[in-house]
């Protein structure tokens, strides 16, 4: 039986195939579980699903590629939100896109398609380059990709001269490898894998707390007796965090939301689970 990534879509979709309906009253629920692992069902299969759902955002598991809400030391059976497993689903497509793709398809010519079009072509599973005056990328073998990088290493001045910089979702071995690569190399320029994303705060957080990130870990939530949710609805936004809330208001805590621009996280608090107390 085929399922929808054995072809991708001939055409592109258009404001014509949009509809709008009514928002959503809540964030969780068995609808939720239900839109979430049924494509995974489809696509992945069910021991591959399974595997996948049990080991999502565990210690000894692996992150959820599209969330930033740290793993608890002890998690839950089912540690991801409907968006999670779904993002997982779309990375892992057997489909790859072939070498023709890229003859047929020029950078200019795609610039006007959406994400959804350009996801369903397929995944990358080769190394790809472009020339300079050229409109297309090109695969490469993995020896032609390293020797290119080799010749530019070689031609610097000076080691201080790279950068070496990660995405934070690499796994820690490969990082390890990375960096020693980058010292081995003669620099030092291996700047945090989260300064793209967070220098803004980082910079307005140093100055009046003292520090450029949390000074918390998420394991301190079930020990407050006071959230505050300011500016956002973590309903939609972090679904993972309202796990954190439910369990600090097991534990007493008080829970405001100032200003969320949908629902109430009280109210998504209330329909997530059972048994506790009203959220202010």
């Amino acid at each position: 039986m085929n399922h929808p990534f054995d072809r991708p879509p001939i055409a592109d979709f258009t404001d014509e195939h949009l509809v709008i309906k009514k928002p959503m009253e809540y964030a969780v629920g068995i609808e939720a579980v239900e839109k979430a692992m049924l494509p995974a069902e489809i696509h992945l299969g069910t021991t591959r699903m399974m595997e996948t759902a049990l080991t999502m955002n565990h210690k000894k598991g692996f992150d959820c590629p599209s969330c930033a809400w740290a793993n608890p030391d002890h998690s839950k059976v089912l540690e991801f939100c409907e968006n999670g497993i779904k993002n997982i689903v779309w990375d892992d497509t057997p489909l790859t896109i072939p070498d023709e793709f890229w003859v047929e398809h020029s950078l200019t010519s795609m610039l006007d398609k959406s994400e959804y079009w350009l996801g369903r072509q397929g995944r990358i599973a080769k190394p790809m380059y472009k020339a300079a005056d050229s409109d297309h990328y090109q695969p490469i073998s993995w020896d032609e990709a390293f020797d290119k990088i080799a010749d530019k290493l070689r031609e610097l001045d000076d080691p201080n001269e790279a950068v070496f910089y990660l995405s934070g979702r690499i796994m820690n071995e490969p990082a390890y490898l990375y960096q020693l690569f980058g010292r081995m190399f003669g620099t030092n320029n291996l700047p945090d894998c989260s300064n793209m994303c967070h220098e803004a705060t980082g910079a307005g957080m140093s100055p009046a707390i003292g520090v450029g990130k949390a000074s918390i870990s998420v394991d301190d939530f079930k020990h407050t007796e006071l959230i505050i949710a300011m500016g956002h609805n973590p309903g939609t936004n972090h679904p993972r965090s309202l796990n954190s809330f439910e369990e600090a208001k097991h534990h007493g805590a008080e829970i405001v939301a100032v200003n969320p621009p949908t629902r109430s996280i009280a109210a998504a608090l209330q329909e997530s689970a059972t048994g506790f107390g009203r959220a202010r």
